[in-house]
């Protein structure tokens, strides 16, 4: 029997291998998490020296980034004595456990987010593999589940959603669609639900925006959060780009409100709003179907 058939035949196989993919893909996406702004803030850095007339090189140089800094280099390392992460010092979860939260050279505590990140990004993976079992909508599912974390997560340090995770995955979501069944439901969905959705979920925040601008004179939420819902629409569909803003909006609006009582802060205080909508996206990925078909069945007129 080969990989893919003992995939197919076992459930447990199957969500237990998601289960341990979800922990290393989790290893990686902290890696991400980490160094994508940073990157986009050395390309903004030497593109605005360039429009200055200066030496880009040079102004790089300045900035203390004249070593290549990307996703694969330089290798990890610790933040405080700058010692490499070996490859038994990574093993996602496990080596933060075996080394107590702490650097293995200086003794210096390693953030626990790193751990929570590699658990969160597995267990949700197993749970993905669960409710869609083995097939293309599992792996669809995966892989906008692990965008929607790094997306959550950046968003959460730097109250930025990079186009270089949004653009991607909203152009994934309406790929895949050229293949979803006509009136289907699920990952995918049809190429007409993809479409309308991206643009629906583009043009209403969009909206929103310059309509709340024009009232207050101050921007409520960034272009970000219109690419990411415009994804959420290509992916999801048109359909579910209602029950993904109700479940954002009043998240969004709970937790805020909780965190600036807790932290006696403004109300003009910004709150990421990137965070809610992955999570509604992920929730009405996993659950949307049925909420809407109870909804639809509840409010249907009678014979």
């Amino acid at each position: 029997m080969s990989v893919i058939e003992l995939l197919a035949a076992s459930p447990a196989v199957f969500i237990g291998t998601c289960l341990v993919l979800g922990l290393a893909v989790g290893s990686f996406l902290n890696v991400v998490i980490y160094r994508l702004p940073i990157m986009l803030d050395r390309q903004w850095r030497a593109q605005c020296a360039e429009l200055a007339g200066h030496d880009p090189h040079a102004t790089t140089v300045a900035a203390g980034a004249a070593e290549p800094f990307n996703l694969v280099v330089p290798r990890s390392a610790c933040p405080a004595c700058k010692a490499p992460i070996t490859a038994l010092q990574n093993i996602p979860l496990v080596s933060w456990l075996a080394l107590r939260g702490r650097c293995a050279r200086c003794g210096a505590p390693i953030p626990v987010r790193y751990p929570l990140v590699e658990l969160l990004t597995g267990l949700l993976s197993a749970w993905v593999a669960a409710r869609f079992g083995f097939g293309p909508g599992a792996l669809g599912a995966l892989a906008l589940t692990w965008f929607l974390i790094a997306l959550a997560c950046i968003d959460i340090d730097t109250q930025l959603l990079p186009d270089s995770l949004t653009l991607p995955l909203l152009w994934l979501g309406l790929t895949l669609s050229l293949f979803g069944p006509a009136g289907g439901t699920g990952i995918p969905v049809d190429l007409r639900s993809g479409v309308i959705g991206a643009l629906a979920g583009y043009l209403s925040l969009w909206s929103v925006y310059h309509l709340f601008r024009l009232i207050t004179g101050k921007e409520g939420m960034g272009y970000g959060d219109f690419k990411l819902f415009a994804a959420l629409g290509a992916w999801l569909g048109w359909q579910m780009l209602l029950p993904v803003i109700l479940i954002a909006a009043v998240a969004g609006a709970v937790v805020g409100i909780a965190v600036l009582a807790v932290r006696r802060q403004s109300r003009a205080t910004p709150i990421p709003f990137g965070p809610f909508l992955a999570a509604a996206g992920w929730l009405v990925l996993m659950f949307g179907q049925g909420l809407v078909g109870r909804y639809f069945a509840l409010f249907a007129p009678g014979p």
